[in-house]
C-alpha cells in the first residue's frame, strides 16, 4: 500500500496541477467571459476606420484582431438613450427612451438587461465608469457598481485651478476644453482603466466567467486631456468643408446645440469662430487618444493575464458627433455624423472576418453576445444577433437600421439615408433623402425630387415595419 502512495501523489499532483492551471486561464468555465467597453460620444473617426491622422493605435490593434463594422447605428443620438435601449435590447418608442436623462429601469421596468441576463446564468457582473447614463440604473444587474471619483468635485473634471474655480463658481460651466500637463489618472479615465485593470486580476482567480464592463468618458465635453495627447495634432487640425446646413434641409433637422453653449467662451447664438472650432476639433481628438492609451493598458493587461484567450471583446462608441458639419457640434439629430458609430467585436480562439459593411444596429448586440456565449436570448429583445458576420464573410444582415431623435425617424439601407418627421396621428409633416453613394457628406436633400417617390415610399413603409411595435404607446 506504502509503495501505491508513493506512485498516486505525484500523479495526482500533475491532475491538480492541470486543473489550478486551466481554472486559472479560463476562470473555472469554459463559457467566454466578456470585456464590454463603452466610450462616450465616440464617432468612427479612428484609424482602423481609415483616419491616418487619428492616433487610436490600441483600438487599431483590437480591431485588426477582430472584426470591425464599418455600418453601425445607434438607435438614438443622446447617451443615456442609447445606452438604455442597446442595453435592454428594445428600440426607442414615441415615450420611450429619449434623453440623456434617461433611465432604463423607468422606460423599461421588469426588463431583463444585457449584463442581467448573463447574471443570471452565472456570471459575476461588473460596472466601471459610465455604462448605464445613471450609476444606479438597473442596479440589479450588477454585482458591483463603481465609478471614479473627480480630483475636480464636478463630473466635467478639470485639473487646472483656475478652471475648476471657473466650474464651481461661474454663471457658465468652464471652459469646452482643457490642456493640461498631468498624469493621466489626473483625469477619470485613467482612473477607470487601473480600476478595471485591478478587476481583470481578482476575476482571474474566480471560478466563474465575467461580464466586466468599462465606461470611458471620453471624448464627451469639456474635452479635458493629458497635453501629450494634444501635441500630435498641433497645427494639423483641418476644419470641415461644409459648415453650412444642407440644400433644402427641413428646419427640424437643425439645432441650436445647446449642449456645447453651456461653456466658457461659446456664444449663445450663432456659429462659433475658426479658431474656437479648431481648438474644439483638436480637443476632441486629444481625448480620442487618451481614451485609447487607457484602453490599450486594459487590453494589454488582459494579454498578460492570457484572459484573451478565454474573454470576448466588445467596444462600441454610444453614438456619433458632429464636429461642425452642416454648422452643427454634439449630437441630437439624424444626420450620419450623429449615429454612425464604432463597433468591433473580438471573439478568441476563432478565425474571423476582418470587416463587413452588413449594417446593424445597436439593438442587435444583445442577441449576438447572448448567442456567443450559449445563452437564450430573452423574448423581449427587439434586435437581430450578427454573430455569423463575424464568421463568414459571405453572412448578410437584414440590411436595414432605424434611427430616432424625437419625432425624426432615419431608415438606412443600402446607399439611402431616409428621414421623416411623424405626427402623433403617423403622419410625415418633413421629409429629407440622401444618397450616400452620390452625396456621402449630405449635402444636398433630395427627397422632394419626383423620380423618387417611390423609393420614399417603400422607405418610409419599411421605416414602420422595422421600428418597435409600440412606438406610439
Amino acid at each position: 500500500m506504502k509503495h501505491r502512495l508513493i506512485f498516486l501523489i505525484p500523479a495526482l499532483s500533475l491532475v491538480i496541477a492541470a486543473c489550478n492551471s486551466a481554472s486559472e486561464s479560463s476562470g473555472g468555465d469554459e463559457r467566454p467571459n466578456i470585456l464590454f467597453i463603452a466610450v462616450d460620444d465616440l464617432r468612427p473617426e479612428l484609424g482602423c476606420y481609415g483616419k491616418e491622422y487619428i492616433h487610436s493605435p490600441n483600438i487599431n490593434r483590437l480591431a485588426n484582431e477582430g472584426t470591425r463594422f464599418d455600418r453601425s447605428y445607434c438607435n438614438i443620438p443622446v447617451c443615456g438613450a442609447s445606452r438604455a435601449s442597446l442595453m435592454t435590447g428594445l428600440r426607442p418608442a414615441r415615450n420611450r427612451f429619449l434623453t440623456y436623462d434617461t433611465w432604463a429601469d423607468k422606460d423599461a421596468p421588469g426588463i431583463v438587461t444585457l449584463p442581467g441576463i448573463f447574471r443570471e446564468n452565472g456570471y459575476y457582473t461588473i460596472s466601471n465608469g459610465k455604462v448605464f447614463h445613471h450609476d444606479r440604473d438597473a442596479a440589479p444587474s450588477w454585482d458591483e457598481i463603481w465609478h471614479p471619483r473627480s480630483n475636480s468635485g464636478s463630473w466635467r473634471d478639470y485639473a487646472l485651478p483656475e478652471n475648476i474655480l471657473k466650474d464651481t463658481t461661474g454663471e457658465r460651466r468652464g471652459p469646452p476644453f482643457e490642456r493640461a500637463s498631468v498624469h493621466d489618472t489626473i483625469y477619470k479615465d485613467g482612473k477607470i482603466a487601473n480600476k478595471v485593470i485591478s478587476d481583470l486580476r481578482r476575476l482571474k482567480t474566480m471560478d466563474r466567467p465575467f461580464f466586466l464592463a468599462s465606461g470611458f468618458l471620453k471624448p464627451h465635453l469639456p474635452f479635458n486631456a493629458p497635453a501629450r495627447y494634444w501635441e500630435p495634432y498641433d497645427f494639423k487640425v483641418v476644419l470641415p468643408g461644409n459648415n453650412y446646413p444642407p440644400k433644402d434641409v427641413p428646419r427640424e433637422a437643425m439645432h441650436n446645440f445647446g449642449e456645447l453653449r453651456a461653456y466658457e467662451g461659446i456664444p449663445p447664438e450663432g456659429p462659433v469662430s475658426d479658431l474656437m472650432a479648431m481648438q474644439l476639433i483638436q480637443g476632441y481628438y486629444a481625448c480620442v487618444s487618451y481614451t485609447d492609451a487607457q484602453i490599450g493598458k486594459i487590453l494589454d493587461e488582459l494579454e498578460r493575464l492570457e484572459l484573451d484567450r478565454s474573454t470576448i471583446v466588445v467596444l462600441w462608441g454610444d453614438h456619433g458627433w458632429n464636429l461642425r458639419e452642416h454648422g452643427l457640434w454634439c449630437k441630437h439629430c439624424n444626420f450620419e455624423t450623429s449615429l454612425h458609430t464604432p463597433l468591433i467585436v473580438k471573439v478568441p480562439g476563432k478565425k474571423q472576418v476582418d470587416s463587413t459593411d452588413e449594417i446593424v444596429e445597436y439593438v442587435d448586440i444583445y442577441p449576438t453576445l447572448c448567442e456567443l456565449a450559449g445563452i437564450e436570448i430573452p423574448a423581449h429583445v427587439q434586435g437581430r444577433s450578427f454573430k455569423d458576420l463575424l464568421f463568414d464573410e459571405y453572412a448578410k444582415s437584414d440590411g436595414v437600421a432605424v434611427s430616432q431623435w424625437y419625432a425624426g425617424i432615419t431608415t438606412i439601407r443600402d446607399s439611402w439615408f431616409y428621414t421623416e418627421w411623424v405626427s402623433d396621428s403617423d403622419s410625415a409633416y418633413a421629409r429629407m433623402l440622401y444618397d450616400h453613394s452620390a452625396d456621402p457628406d449630405e449635402n444636398v436633400n433630395i427627397s422632394g425630387k419626383p423620380d423618387l417617390q417611390g423609393t420614399i415610399r417603400q422607405l418610409s413603409e419599411e421605416m414602420r415595419r422595422s421600428r418597435a411595435p409600440n412606438y406610439f404607446q
